[in-house]
């Protein structure tokens, strides 16, 4: 897959659907795909010859099985439609076929309107419900994609066993038996965050994902090998506003993953592939505007923060248990979630610590740089439903005025797991698991649907949806339970 940013450009400048139907002949453009996220954030596609378009394909929509869509619709009710949006379009060459992305919306068969639970139109519903808010106009979202890539992975669950194997070139359990020789440069456990070449072996693999996003659109902060030893790497994205930087995320997992698949390696998201390795978390740093100026800094403020910042924060922390069940929406989100690997374990704030669910940078001294970081999200998540859910619980915080050193959540500017037990205790947790938090969500869910932002079915609808994972792995024996307890 290579993308092709002079003829995206071209098509993106068009002023109706007719001129860009016109613009597919004159481009000579093989194909039109269709992409469209389901609830829990996968992309599903469905590709048009580009001779069979006409501008009919913008009001019309092309009909598909909603019911084959994970959170969408019932089987006796599952007529939809895509209606695609020609402003994202996206120009891919496929094995020399030239084909044109663009996202897609989905819609009610006979209405044509939109589908209330489509995770795009969420995200755009945030967006009006920011604005009408009074409080800002804009939100700006910054995400830092981790993620794995392996040289090979296997893995198989079924009634009389289960396993998974993962091989990395760069890992120290890989003596080149087989395979490439290591040459003796390997990257320690853990020791991996910006290690250098040549133990560093995927520096030239994210120069080229990062040449294939900008030429996408996507612009990149900086790109970057994390702390997990075998092949755990970080790309962070520029700061953009909400629905497009959802839709960034989507596109950059979608680059990444083929990436890969082209260097016959293998990249993950999944938030916890190892054990005794760091986990892969989707931290994302937010910032606030109205009429173009920031409004998250004070010069007389903790940190910096305006007292603004601090009641979006309180709305976030408040909400955060809530919160968990869409931004740490698997059960393996919960492996990551553990002390001792920088992962957040307890919702409070502070000034550049990493083991807060909330960080304020202590390198963002401009007031037009002044954001804080949310650490807890993975990738896992749907982009869409998770900074929409963010915002929700942002804006909660500011019509509420929710204090958050009142209410018990810092600032802490030290390691929590150090303090003793019993001041430790006193700082709200993260739930301990997905169970755990689908409970929270169902008991504190009425500032998703009060802001107007999330349809009254979504809560119930998600909750029956990831209840079915937590089911699928608590019947299944662990292999470690083998060890642990076969011979008692």
């Amino acid at each position: 897959m290579q993308i092709q940013n002079e003829l995206t450009q071209r098509l993106r400048a068009t002023g109706s659907d007719e001129e860009f139907v016109h613009a597919l002949g004159a481009c000579d453009v093989d194909a039109l795909d269709l992409r469209l996220a389901d609830l829990p954030g996968r992309w599903h596609h469905v590709t048009l010859p580009a001779c069979r378009v006409d501008s009919s394909l913008f009001m019309d929509g092309v009909g598909f099985d909603g019911s084959s869509v994970s959170g969408f619709k019932r089987v006796e009710r599952g007529d939809m439609v895509l209606v695609p949006d020609r402003t994202t379009a996206q120009v891919e060459e496929w094995d020399s076929k030239v084909l044109v992305a663009l996202l897609a919306s989905a819609a009610e068969a006979q209405t044509k309107s939109v589908f209330p639970l489509d995770p795009r139109h969420l995200a755009a519903r945030a967006e009006e419900a920011l604005r009408a808010s009074g409080h800002a106009d804009e939100s700006l979202w910054s995400p830092e994609l981790e993620f794995y890539v392996f040289s090979s992975v296997s893995y198989d669950e079924r009634r009389n066993g289960a396993f998974y194997s993962v091989e990395s070139e760069e890992a120290g359990w890989d003596g080149g038996e087989g395979g490439k020789p290591t040459l003796g440069y390997r990257v320690r456990s853990g020791g991996g965050y910006h290690v250098s070449p040549p133990c560093d072996r995927l520096f030239e693999f994210r120069n080229e994902v990062v040449t294939s996003l900008e030429d996408a659109g996507v612009p990149v902060k900086y790109h970057h090998h994390e702390n997990g030893a075998p092949g755990q790497l970080e790309i962070e994205l520029t700061a953009e506003p909400l629905l497009r930087t959802a839709d960034h995320v989507m596109l950059a997992k979608h680059v990444i993953r083929n990436a890969a698949y082209e260097w016959d390696l293998a990249a993950t998201f999944m938030p916890k592939p190892l054990a005794g390795e760091a986990g892969s978390g989707l931290h994302v740093h937010v910032k606030l505007t109205r009429a173009g100026r920031p409004i998250f800094h004070s010069e007389d403020g903790y940190a910096g923060l305006s007292t603004d910042a601090l009641h979006f924060i309180g709305g976030i922390l408040s909400h955060g248990r809530a919160l968990s069940a869409i931004l740490s929406p698997s059960t393996n989100s919960y492996r990551r979630l553990r002390p001792g690997y920088e992962a957040p374990t307890n919702l409070f704030f502070s000034a550049g610590n990493r083991s807060a669910a909330i960080r304020i940078p202590r390198y963002a001294t401009r007031p037009e740089s002044k954001a804080f970081e949310y650490r807890p999200p993975d990738a896992s998540a749907n982009p869409y439903l998770m900074l929409a859910a963010l915002l929700a619980a942002g804006l909660d915080g500011l019509e509420r005025k929710i204090d958050p050193k009142t209410r018990g959540f810092g600032p802490f500017d030290r390691n929590v797991h150090e303090l003793p037990r019993r001041e430790r205790d006193r700082i709200e947790p993260l739930p301990g698991s997905l169970f755990e938090a689908l409970a929270e969500l169902e008991k504190d869910s009425d500032f998703l649907t009060s802001s107007g932002i999330f349809p009254g079915d979504f809560v119930e609808t998600w909750v029956d949806l990831k209840r079915e994972e937590v089911e699928a792995v608590a019947t299944r024996p662990h292999p470690a339970e083998y060890g642990l307890y076969f011979d008692c």
